[in-house]
């Protein structure tokens, strides 16, 4: 059945189509749009030569999900993926023996079903797993080790959110109520479309979740209680969030725009600061430079853009592209000086670079999806014990990679040092 939209917002062709994922490429996350020529590339010099003094390659593939994968995140030794038929699993990121074991380790997973349609984001805090989810929910799992089996976990649901006292608390106001289609309304702190993104605060105490129905939530970490919801954020469906130290907090949507809301002391509500105005085209991945300055945000249109602040007032400034992907931005990662894109057109890319210089150059493309990155994680590999290099020659980073494919690849990248 189709989805109902509620009355109180429009939807572009771009978000209607986001609505109906299956196991291809969507449209409007996957199609080739017009590229951006406005705004200059930082990698021109090595748009699509890798770097031959990067080493690669791919140490294994987990399999076992049978839908593709729709989210993944790391916490300590564990790797947790979500996919498109609603399933979480969790799977041991180092063997016993080795930290880069080529063995397929596809049986050592914990698995749990929620909710209706797919598992959009996940994120860790703490002893506790958010999950976001198709059938407009967030669920809260307590996370605990099998007391038979250390390699294997249990999952504990905790918590829906909203929850029944959050929802019962606001249900009696009048002006807690919103209307959502032409006769049915409900409490402001319900989700009423797919959530698309979870992100927490630095310290951990609060959750923020973005939706396909525009809005932007905020939730208490401890109690589960919505705090806050800035209806209409956007003007169309919200993919992406991410939230820096000092507050800020970056939204990416449908509509080509990236907003940054923060709460200023003494205010009881986030603020829209700034609105950021270069793609051509929905917004799909959002994120930052391990120091925060750089913004990095990678949609349709084919390209990754760099934005950094600028002057005293720290407003962020568009300093260039990165370029090279033949099909939409689906997913970024950063993991120390390296950003990694995933895309429709099956690969990943490696990007280092100079912020002061502005330059940037791709060091490695890595193939063998066989269908769209949905989603990625890089970190870097402090286990490493390859034999290839000295670890006085080069740094080591672990990519994490999630698709259209029902597969994850786990790639091992070798970096000369600086």
């Amino acid at each position: 059945m189709e989805y109902q939209y509620p009355s109180s917002y429009s939807v572009s062709s771009s978000s209607h189509s986001n609505h109906h994922q299956q196991g291809s490429t969507t449209k409007s996350l996957s199609s080739s749009q017009r590229s951006l020529i406005s705004v200059p590339s930082l990698n021109h010099h090595h748009l699509h030569t890798p770097n031959p003094s990067v080493y690669h390659h791919c140490l294994t593939t987990l399999k076992g999900h049978t839908s593709y994968i729709s989210s993944l995140t790391l916490s300590g030794k564990f790797l947790y993926t979500g996919s498109s038929d609603r399933e979480i699993r969790s799977w041991n990121r180092i063997p016993e023996n080795s930290s880069t074991d080529n063995s397929n380790n596809n049986n050592n997973n914990s698995t749990v079903l929620a909710g209706k349609g797919a598992v959009k984001s996940l994120v860790i805090q703490s002893n506790k797993l958010f999950s976001a989810h198709q059938d407009n929910k967030i669920r809260v799992w307590k996370i605990s080790n099998n007391d038979d089996d250390h390699h294997h976990q249990k999952y504990t649901h905790v918590a829906t959110l909203p929850t029944l006292g959050d929802r019962a608390s606001k249900i009696l106001i009048p002006k807690n109520k919103v209307q959502i289609r032409r006769h049915k309304k409900c409490t402001w702190v319900h989700h009423v479309d797919t959530v698309s993104a979870l992100a927490l605060s630095k310290d951990g105490a609060l959750l923020y979740s973005v939706s396909w129905d525009r809005t932007l939530k905020i939730w208490k970490t401890k109690d589960f209680t919505c705090l806050e919801s800035l209806a209409n954020a956007h003007d169309d469906a919200i993919n992406a969030v991410a939230v820096s130290y000092d507050g800020c907090v970056y939204t990416g949507s449908a509509d080509k725009r990236i907003k940054v809301w923060k709460k200023f002391a003494g205010e009881k509500k986030h603020t829209l600061i700034e609105t950021l105005e270069k793609h051509n085209s929905g917004v799909n991945a959002l994120a930052l430079s391990s120091d925060e300055n750089v913004l990095y945000s990678g949609a349709c249109d084919r390209a990754i853009l760099v934005w950094e602040k600028e002057g005293d007032d720290g407003k962020m400034g568009v300093v260039g592209a990165l370029r090279g992907h033949t099909m939409s931005i689906l997913c970024l990662s950063v993991a120390a000086d390296l950003v990694c894109s995933g895309s429709a057109d099956k690969t990943i890319r490696v990007w280092r670079g100079s912020v002061d210089a502005h330059e940037y150059s791709c060091l490695a493309v890595l193939e063998g999806h066989r269908g769209s990155i949905k989603c990625i994680s890089a970190v870097v590999d402090h286990c490493n014990n390859t034999n290839t290099w000295s670890q006085s020659e080069a740094l080591s980073f672990l990519v994490y990679s999630g698709g259209l494919d029902c597969h994850i690849k786990v790639w091992q990248i070798l970096v000369p040092a600086i």
